[in-house]
């Protein structure tokens, strides 16, 4: 689309109903050669005429943008400390190419700071997921792999997946999930961030991501959108100018400074609101660590306890019956609760339940069939959403979300809190007996 994002169901389904229509397409042969790694414009003949090709190095636009939205002075005066030690990880993607420019040459990291940031066509022959199973040397410099124990990490880390438009942020040995990392940049924005310092013109997630960016827009009387999954939904909110900051589960973080999730936008978003913390703390006093403003954050707004389980490759048919007895069960609350407190009489009794769907605010379109959801009176949620029924076998994902607002509860493992949930999740769903999988292929 002409904003940069993704396109909206308008428009694909149109691309798709020409996609039936279509009887011949041309190829163009015999192209010459163009020196794409040399800024400059090559020019030659084509059928209709003289052809350009420009070459611009886009590493010097996006870091113009982003000195346009970050204070780089005060970014650097924090990854310039001696007290403070970064690491980030491109996972070999195409994140490196612009990690050197800004980290180093801009902020003046050490070179050291950067790891796998050579752009490859193979990943280096690993998986560039920007999580805790796939950015194993980033999780281990950090301090979070048990089995190799570091007497000194880094007090920041971040690493990007393959295209660099979602991240993932670390602290010294702490991990920070993508749910509360778009609730904390949200929290912090207008005073860390110079872009927003006339305020949020509203805050979005999509609707498995947790609702820790709820309690931020209600606190600060914020809009607030929950969408379905896909970023094209954010992106027309962001063109009416009803949101400036936007995430979801699978660690992406956005604004509206482009139309699709920014990694590396992310990444300055988390060292703008470290330098804010810690701009009277450089020259002696402890520094505000990672740990320190996820914990207070949850202090203020209480925490979101949250994973996700993904079931891979079940059999659709049986897929199917489990999300059709869900809806099914949705039918009569009482009975709902009454299964629930068999399950458990600790869990809190379900308010609303239902599938949800998203009438659009800008066009009008709408959404169906985006997840099932189960929402509690305490503010915990489980969420059913089914992908992939072809040939190959479905994918259900679970999420568990259990909100604690007690502060003498918020330290608790994330484990322990979301116990009582996953329980009454998969008795309730039955997922065993539809699926016949004793445990989730992934855990998130």
């Amino acid at each position: 689309m002409e904003n940069g994002g993704p396109a909206p169901e308008g428009i694909t389904d149109k691309i798709y109903e020409n996609t039936k229509t279509i009887t011949e397409y041309f190829i163009a042969e015999d192209l010459p050669d163009v020196d794409i790694s040399s800024i400059g414009v090559t020019s030659f003949g084509g059928p209709e005429g003289q052809f350009d090709v420009d070459v611009f190095d886009s590493a010097s636009d996006y870091v113009k943008l982003m000195k346009s939205i970050f204070d780089f002075q005060s970014i650097q005066k924090l990854v310039t400390s001696p007290k403070f030690t970064l690491c980030y990880d491109a996972l070999h993607g195409v994140g490196g190419a612009y990690a050197n420019r800004i980290f180093v040459e801009e902020l003046g990291a050490q070179e050291s700071s950067l790891i796998n940031c050579t752009p490859k066509e193979d990943f280096g022959g690993g998986h560039p997921d920007p999580n805790l199973t796939y950015a194993k040397e980033l999780v281990a410099r950090m301090g979070l792999d048990k089995s190799k124990p570091q007497s000194d990490p880094p007090e920041f880390g971040a690493a990007a997946d393959g295209d660099a438009d979602r991240n993932m942020i670390l602290g010294k040995r702490f991990f920070v999930t993508p749910s509360d990392s778009v609730a904390i940049i949200a929290a912090n924005a207008v005073e860390a961030i110079p872009y927003f310092s006339s305020g949020l013109k509203g805050v979005a997630r999509s609707m498995p991501t947790s609702a820790a960016l709820d309690v931020v827009a209600k606190h600060l009387n914020l809009k607030f959108f929950e969408v379905p999954t896909g970023w094209k939904f954010f992106g027309n909110l962001m063109d009416a100018g009803m949101c400036s900051v936007c995430g979801e589960e699978s660690f992406g973080t956005g604004s509206d400074h482009i139309r699709e999730k920014d990694g590396i936008w992310a990444v300055l978003a988390w060292l703008s609101i470290l330098a804010f913390k810690n701009k009277d703390n450089l020259d002696g006093k402890d520094l505000v660590t990672v740990e320190d403003i996820v914990r207070q954050h949850w202090a203020t707004f209480g925490r979101h306890y949250y994973t996700r389980y993904d079931y891979e490759n079940v059999d659709a048919g049986a897929a199917k019956e489990l999300m059709a007895n869900l809806v099914k069960l949705q039918s009569s609350l009482p009975d709902v609760n009454k299964i629930i407190e068999g399950i458990r009489s600790d869990v809190s009794e379900v308010v609303q339940a239902d599938e949800f769907e998203y009438k659009d605010p800008v066009d009008g379109s709408i959404s169906k069939h985006q997840g099932i959801r189960y929402l509690f009176k305490d503010g915990s949620r489980l969420v059913f959403r089914l992908s992939g029924t072809g040939s190959e076998g479905a994918t259900i994902r679970l999420y568990i979300e259990q909100y604690e607002k007690d502060s003498s509860k918020i330290g608790r493992e994330s484990s322990e809190a979301l116990a009582p949930l996953v329980e009454v999740a998969l008795k309730l769903s039955k997922m065993q007996e539809f699926t016949g999988r004793s445990a989730p292929t992934v855990i998130t």
